[in-house]
């Protein structure tokens, strides 16, 4: 580096001077400049290579001129020595060239302070601007002491041009060793500016100190071997820059923490001095007058760290608090969750205190959902939690465990379960939430006995719960021993249901449809059975509830729907197109629910070839009202031509709106309506009463065009009622039983044969 040999020629000079009186004093003064003119050609070199940040850009475009400036002012002063080096020991720096240098030194402050620190605010920002000043409080204290004050009372002193320069080096010093603290890994880079700090402050110091010790003498190798250290360590800084805009910067962390009580310990120094006999001097002075600004500053800082402490230990506690509410609480409703349900029922279970748990579960809760929507669905809960909180009261934990269940923890011997329970329902009798919504709850009540655990008297309350939901819903029912017996049967039917479908145990039966005039048969239902291996055959009454409540109704609709498409297209490939006019199956709403439904049922027609009108879903009531997605569902089936029939019609309260607004093509008298139809016991009105329903059903599918179908037909009598009031077709045990799929082939190939005869 050029001006590392700069400086090193400068050492050599001087050192030959000393030995063998190489030359006259004044030579010692151009060291200076040329080691200046160096530092600034590595500055503009920096400027020039172009890939600075524009702060960067802007703080080395200063230094830049502040380096410049000071090697034109240090230049004239070389000239002025080599033209007066008769006197150049004792000769003072011309004042236009200390100008010149102090401009310069002005202008790096300047460029020093620019720079910007990490950004604060609020508290932050005070606390860092009395930590910045404690900081150069500290450092110019001590260099004042150290350098500056020595050098006023030297034997031989110094021009003022010369401490001034002096002073202003000091402030590079102290104003960049404290920025450099507080400066964060930005586009200056950190090292560089500590050079620079050190470029003022190391040479300045050193100075101070020879001019103090030696007088005029140290002006010699101050200028030779000192003040040359100036542009090595500015070339340095401009090296540090340029590795940092390369990628090679090192994390230097953050000293800005320490440099307050470091700055404290500084002002000590020479206060211990003074302990020690020091006179006490104008300049020692001036050290104490520091040391006790220092000290109001820092009991200043101290005050905001305590108070700022105490803020952020104030929310700590308020942040702890409030995430301990959250784990603990639920976010919709502000009820206590299932983990403090859980603590609390454990805490109470370990004392001797009467505990009980009410579990709520709001039933049909889902249509709300469907039908109205999770947001209304969700105003429903917060209302029912609402409810819960008044009914409870100060007796007892209302909790939401999840979903629409809730439950209740009482303790106490004044606690009365059942007498709770009936102000719940009663409560639930009234609308309820913004929208005026009836909703009902089925509620399990247990209490725990000696011994009891959380999760036994839980499972005993949703034991008593589901019984509740089995008697009808809408009441409350208390658990007694045993009676979780059936329920855990149920549960156990339904984990036994996956198994049976992975092992291919259910089977499709179909029972026929068959005109009514002549018992051909046009059509048939499919049915399900299940081969369980140990206990039989399981009909759909027992096992299809529990695929419901599982979802294993989907997969298992789906098995029953691929194979009917399949069977039907068989047998219209053995017994001809017409010897099958349509073969129907049941759909839940679970399944219309299933987005993939439409999906499944376009696969099962494309990979059996079965025509699209051939095929027909059965929905009931019931399935049709469970909101907008089964509606779009039915539609779009209905666009696909397949064909939809209403089952069980008659038994709901909104029967003959819906055939306006469900895409039917067939209607199918429930049974109850069939059961009885055909008693004569001599009285014309109760006979008539008995066909009102039948009657209706069949002038309204006229009008509006609907094809009908009688079940449960159990006697030839129902069948010739049902043949005089208009139904052409029928399903039952007197016409045929649910069969095989061979069985019903024997039925197509007897008809064959029968028609080929008449042929």
């Amino acid at each position: 580096m050029a001006t590392v040999a700069v400086s090193a020629a400068g050492t050599g000079w001087y050192a030959a001077y000393r030995t063998v009186g190489a030359g006259t004093e004044a030579l010692a003064y151009p060291f200076v400049p040329v080691g200046g003119a160096l530092a600034t050609a590595s500055v503009l070199h920096l400027l020039r290579a172009g890939r600075l940040a524009p702060v960067a850009r802007r703080f080395w475009r200063a230094l830049l001129v502040a380096a410049g400036v000071i090697t034109i002012g240090y230049g004239w002063l070389a000239v002025d020595m080599l033209t007066h080096a008769a006197e150049a020991r004792t000769r003072s720096m011309p004042v236009p060239a200390a100008a010149c240098v102090a401009f310069g030194f002005g202008v790096a402050i300047w460029a020093v302070a620019r720079v910007p620190v990490v950004p604060t605010g609020g508290v932050e920002w005070w606390r860092m601007a009395l930590d910045r000043t404690i900081a150069f409080l500290g450092c110019a204290t001590v260099l004042w002491y150290g350098g500056l004050a020595p050098m006023l009372s030297a034997r031989e002193p110094w021009s003022r041009q010369a401490m001034v320069l002096v002073g202003l080096g000091f402030l590079v010093a102290a104003g960049a060793a404290t920025k450099v603290s507080y400066v964060g890994d930005g586009p200056v880079d950190r090292v560089a500016l500590r050079l620079i700090a050190a470029s003022g402050g190391l040479t300045a110091g050193i100075v101070a100190v020879l001019a103090a010790r030696f007088g005029y003498a140290a002006g010699i190798p101050a200028q030779a071997i000192v003040m040359p250290l100036t542009p090595v360590l500015t070339a340095l800084g401009v090296r540090a820059q340029r590795r940092a805009d390369l990628g090679l910067r090192r994390d230097t962390g953050r000293g800005g923490m320490l440099l307050p009580y470091l700055a404290m310990a500084a002002v000590d120094v020479p206060l211990v001095a003074v302990a020690f006999g020091e006179p006490l001097s104008r300049p020692v002075r001036v050290v104490l007058l520091a040391a006790v600004v220092v000290t109001v500053l820092v009991g200043a800082r101290q005050f905001i760290a305590f108070r700022e402490n105490a803020r952020l230990l104030r929310n700590t506690r308020l942040q702890e608090e409030k995430l301990q509410y959250e784990v603990s609480h639920d976010a919709l409703t502000g009820l206590a969750n299932r983990a403090l349900f859980r603590q609390r029922l454990a805490v109470a279970l370990a004392s001797p205190a009467r505990t009980s748990v009410l579990l709520v579960d709001l039933d049909d809760f889902k249509t709300v959902n469907d039908l109205l929507g999770h947001g209304v669905g969700d105003r429903l809960l917060v209302s029912v939690a609402g409810l819960l909180r008044a009914e409870v009261g100060a007796d007892g934990l209302p909790v939401r465990v999840a979903g629409d269940e809730f439950a209740v923890l009482l303790t106490g011997a004044g606690a009365e379960p059942e007498e709770l329970a009936g102000r719940l329902l009663r409560a639930l009798n009234h609308p309820i939430s913004e929208h005026r919504l009836l909703v009902q709850a089925s509620i399990g009540i247990a209490a725990a006995a000696p011994g009891a655990t959380v999760d036994s008297v839980l499972r005993d309350a949703d034991v008593a719960m589901y019984t509740a939901k089995q008697r009808g819903k809408a009441g409350f029912v208390r658990y007694e021993d045993g009676m979780g017996e059936p329920v855990l049967a149920h549960m156990q039917l339904g984990g036994e249901l996956r198994r049976g479908l992975d092992n291919d145990e259910f089977r499709v039966v179909y029972q026929p449809i068959l005109r009514l005039d002549n018992n051909r048969l046009i059509g048939v239902e499919a049915l399900v059975r299940w081969h369980h291996p140990t206990r039989g055959v399981i009909g759909p009454a027992e096992f299809i509830p529990a695929a419901e409540r599982t979802g294993l109704i989907v997969p298992l609709g789906r098995f029953v729907l691929r194979e009917t498409c399949r069977q039907a297209a068989a047998w219209s490939a053995e017994f001809g197109a017409d010897a099958l006019e349509e073969a129907g199956l049941n759909v839940s709403a679970r399944q219309l629910h299933d987005p993939d439904f439409v999906a499944d049922v376009t696969e099962a027609l494309t990979d059996s070839g079965l025509p699209c009108e051939r095929l027909v879903l059965e929905v009931t009531e019931s399935a049709v009202l469970r909101g907008q997605q089964v509606s779009r569902t039915l539609f779009e089936l209905d666009r696909m031509g397949i064909r939809l029939s209403l089952d069980d019609f008659g038994t709901g309260e909104s029967s003959l709106s819906l055939l306006r607004a469900f895409p039917a093509a067939i209607v199918k008298l429930d049974k109850s309506f069939v059961d009885g139809i055909e008693i004569d016991d001599g009285q014309p009105a109760a006979a008539d009463a008995r066909r009102a329903v039948a009657r209706a059903v069949i002038q309204l599918a006229h009008a509006l065009r609907l094809d009908t179908v009688a079940e449960g037909i159990e006697s030839a009598e129902q069948a010739a009622v049902l043949r005089e009031l208009g139904y052409t077709r029928g399903q039952g045990y007197h016409l045929a039983h649910p069969m095989t799929a061979e069985g019903v082939s024997h039925l197509l190939a007897g008809q064959q044969t029968m028609a080929a005869a008449d042929r």
